[in-house]
C-alpha cells in the first residue's frame, strides 16, 4: 500500500522516493497539511515562484473543468525537464479523482503531481486511488502530538537564537498543537514580543497567551470585531486603568484574528457558510459566540483580516520598543480595526 504513518510522514518527506510522481497529503490539520506540502515543493529542485515550472490548481477548478490535470500533466514542459502541478483544496471531488486514477495507470513523464487535501476517509474516492497506486504515495497528517510540538517550538527558537525554560515550555505546550500553522503562529508571537532577550521565561508565555494567564479580554475584543468603536474604548480603558497591559488585549485580538483568518480560508475554499465553519471549528467556539463568529467570518474578507494582522504585528513591535507609549500605540492600534469593522459592516463585507 501506497501509504505511511503519522510517524513516518516527516522522515519520508526528509527523503522523497524519486519514483513516486503522485504525492497526497491530507487530514484534518490544515496548517500541517499546507507546511509539509511546501516542503516537498521544496524538494523537487524546481524554482516554486516560476508559473512555467509550478502549475498551482484549486481542486475546484479542476473539478469544473474535466481533464484539466490530465492536460497539464501531459504539456511538455518548455524551460525545464519537468514541471509540479500543485493542486490545493481537494477534497471529495470527483473529476479530481477520475484525473488521478488516469494518471495512475499511465503515468506523466514530466510532471509531479503534489495534492492537499482536507481529511479523507479511508478506502474512498481520491484517497484510495492514491494509496493503491505504485507511482503514488498517501501523507496523512494529523494534529501534533507532544513530541512533534516540541520540534516546532526548537525550530522556532533556533531560528531567533533563543532559549526557553521548562516551566515556559511547558505552559506554553498546553496550548499548542490544534492546527500546525496556527501552533507556529503562535511561537513567532512569543518570540517577536521577547524580542531582545536570550531566554524566553514562564512571565513571557504568560503574557502573550490569555489561556495560560487565565485571563480573558472577550468584551473588548468582540466589541472590536463587531465595529462597537464606543465599547471597545470603554472596555480597553478599564482594563488599562485597572493595571493590565495593554500588550494582552493586542494579543488576545491577534489570537482572534487568526482564528477567524483560518476559518475564513476554509469558507473561501471550500464554499462553506460561516455558520456550518464555525460549528466544524476546533477547537470549538463557546455557543454564546457564535453568532458574534459567524457576521465576523461574513464581514471580514481575507484582504482585510491580513491587513489588520499586520497592523497587530506592527503594534506589537512598536509597544516592545516603546514601553512608555504603549497604551497609546495599542488604542491606535486596536481602534483602526474597530473602525475598520464598522465600515465594513456598512459595505457588507
Amino acid at each position: 500500500m501506497a501509504q505511511k504513518k503519522g510517524y513516518e510522514v516527516d522522515s519520508w518527506l526528509a527523503r522523497p522516493d524519486p519514483r513516486v510522481s503522485i504525492v497526497l497529503l491530507y487530514g484534518p490539520d490544515r496548517g500541517l497539511v499546507a507546511e509539509r506540502a511546501k516542503a516537498f515543493a521544496g524538494k523537487t529542485g524546481l524554482p516554486l515562484d516560476d508559473p512555467f515550472s509550478v502549475v498551482r490548481l484549486d481542486g475546484s477548478e479542476v473539478d469544473r473543468d474535466e481533464g484539466r490535470l490530465l492536460d497539464e500533466a501531459r504539456t511538455v514542459p518548455m524551460f525545464s525537464e519537468r514541471r509540479l502541478l500543485w493542486v490545493r483544496n481537494a477534497s471529495g471531488q470527483k473529476a479530481l479523482a477520475d484525473d488521478v486514477k488516469a494518471l495512475t495507470s499511465e503515468p506523466a513523464r514530466d510532471a509531479i503531481i503534489l495534492i492537499e487535501a482536507g481529511d479523507l476517509k479511508k478506502g474512498v474516492g481520491l484517497r484510495s486511488i492514491v494509496e493503491a497506486a505504485d507511482i503514488a504515495m498517501a501523507l496523512p497528517c494529523y494534529a501534533d502530538e507532544a513530541r512533534d510540538i516540541d520540534t516546532v517550538i526548537d525550530e522556532e527558537l533556533r531560528k531567533a537564537g533563543m532559549s526557553m525554560t521548562l516551566e515556559a515550555r511547558q505552559a506554553l505546550r498546553r496550548n499548542l498543537g490544534g492546527d500546525r500553522l496556527a501552533s507556529r503562529g503562535e511561537i513567532e508571537k512569543l518570540v517577536l514580543y521577547a524580542h531582545g532577550q536570550t531566554e524566553i521565561g514562564l512571565d513571557d508565555v504568560k503574557a502573550t497567551s490569555g489561556d495560560v494567564s487565565g485571563l480573558s479580554f472577550d468584551d473588548a475584543v468582540d466589541a472590536l470585531l463587531e465595529g462597537k468603536v464606543g465599547d471597545f474604548d470603554m472596555a480597553f480603558t478599564r482594563h488599562c486603568q485597572s493595571g493590565g497591559q495593554a500588550f494582552l488585549v493586542l494579543s488576545s485580538a491577534m489570537r482572534q484574528l487568526q482564528a477567524i483568518q483560518a476559518m475564513r480560508g476554509l469558507m473561501d475554499a471550500g464554499g462553506r457558510n460561516a455558520a456550518a465553519v464555525v460549528a466544524a471549528a476546533r477547537p470549538p467556539v463557546f455557543f454564546t459566540r457564535r453568532k458574534l463568529v459567524e457576521k465576523a467570518l461574513e464581514r471580514w474578507n481575507s484582504e482585510a483580516l491580513g491587513r489588520a494582522l499586520t497592523r497587530l504585528q506592527t503594534a506589537v513591535l512598536q509597544t516592545r520598543r516603546r514601553p512608555d507609549l504603549s497604551v497609546a500605540l495599542a488604542r491606535q492600534a486596536l481602534l483602526g480595526i474597530a473602525v475598520e469593522s464598522a465600515r465594513l459592516a456598512q459595505r457588507g463585507g
